[in-house]
């Protein structure tokens, strides 16, 4: 490991992928997972692993240091040129006593973790990514909304007459010399995204992408979480902070985009989904957990809640008799929210080489 640049990288499922690229001693067991996991979007990732490195000059070959503390970190700096961080704290003692520190790599685009006064007077510079896979969470959870809003999962090839018919629907034709022939399986309960309220409750990476894509809706954005956002990124993402029993009472959507935490789980439960605007809808691109199952399903049944949306589950995969997919309002997929994988590959090329360029 002689003369080999060192960077410092906070464990995270998907940084895992910075030390098969940087480190030729990084664990072949792992690379092998990495090559199975990317393999159904890309079936190449020796080739892939290849073009990083070949666009990464002066930092590969590197020693790579994985740490999941505060103290890890702290005592892997000695001698690192990098540093890349997602949630671990970033502050001025780290960087005084890093000596060699050339850049900060923040996993994501929001430095509230960083100390960038800190950095820049040390001449660190410090680097965001607007990840891929945030912006994908924001769209597939439009896609949800859209899904239950129009009903799509049940409406979904009913154009023929049998068809129409099998799922209950009357079909009885317009009087066309009078009328226009929309929706002529007459299903009832479609709604619009335009003029109603959406609740993000965190407004962190996604939760920003989400309400950026609010606006192009016509919605209006209420938005909680621990501590306020800044007046200058209210504005710039339309938001309008509320405590967490308006938000409930208030939104025509719910979006909780909070980490799986002690503090966070059932933080919807049966209390909260008590408060909810009746007919709202709760999209969940976060983590089940945060939901209580119980509550939703009571919530589900007695029709105060409209409609549920989970990309992950309490339990994947589900068995086949889970209640959950007995429920004609419910939309349910399996972890695609941050798909596809190039949305991974693309951001870590795009942070090496970034990387590359600055600790050159």
């Amino acid at each position: 490991m002689a003369n080999r640049p060192i960077v410092v990288v906070e464990d995270d499922p998907f940084t895992r992928l910075i030390p098969i690229l940087l480190d030729p001693d990084s664990d072949p067991e792992r690379r092998a997972a990495f090559a199975d996991f990317m393999a159904h979007d890309e079936p190449d990732f020796d080739g892939w692993i290849a073009r990083v490195r070949a666009g990464a000059p002066g930092l590969f070959p590197a020693e790579v240091r994985m740490v999941e503390s505060q103290e890890e970190m702290r005592a892997a700096l000695k001698g690192a040129c990098a540093l890349v961080v997602e949630s671990l704290n970033v502050g001025a003692d780290d960087i005084a006593a890093a000596d060699g520190l050339k850049a900060v790599q923040k996993f994501g685009t929001l430095l509230r973790n960083v100390d960038t006064a800190a950095c820049a007077a040390k001449g660190v510079k410090v680097r965001t990514i607007r990840r891929r896979a945030n912006i994908a969470c924001a769209e597939h959870a439009f896609a949800m909304m859209l899904m239950l809003s129009r009903k799509l999962a049940l409406l979904n090839g009913l154009v023929t007459k049998t068809r129409i018919e099998a799922a209950g629907f009357p079909l009885r034709p317009f009087n066309r010399k009078h009328t226009p022939g929309g929706n002529y399986p007459r299903a009832g309960g479609l709604r619009m995204l335009n003029e109603s309220t959406l609740g993000i409750i965190g407004l962190g990476e996604i939760g920003r992408e989400i309400a950026l894509r609010a606006r192009g809706f016509g919605m209006r954005v209420l938005y909680h979480q621990r501590s306020r956002a800044s007046e200058a990124d209210e504005r710039a993402f339309n938001v309008s902070y509320v405590p967490f029993d308006t938000l409930m009472a208030e939104s025509d959507w719910i979006m909780p985009q909070v980490p799986t935490l002690p503090s966070t789980r059932d933080l919807i439960d049966h209390a909260a989904l008590a408060r909810i605007k009746p007919g709202a809808c709760i999209v969940n691109v976060s983590n089940a957990a945060v939901v209580n199952r119980e509550a939703v399903i009571e919530a589900l049944r007695s029709g105060r809640l409209s409609g549920f949306a989970l990309d992950v589950q309490y339990q994947e995969p589900l068995p086949d008799d889970d209640e959950m997919l007995s429920l004609p309002n419910v939309v349910l997929t399996p972890r695609l929210a941050g798909s596809p994988r190039f949305n991974g590959l693309d951001d870590f090329e795009e942070l090496i080489t970034t990387l590359a360029r600055e600790v050159r």
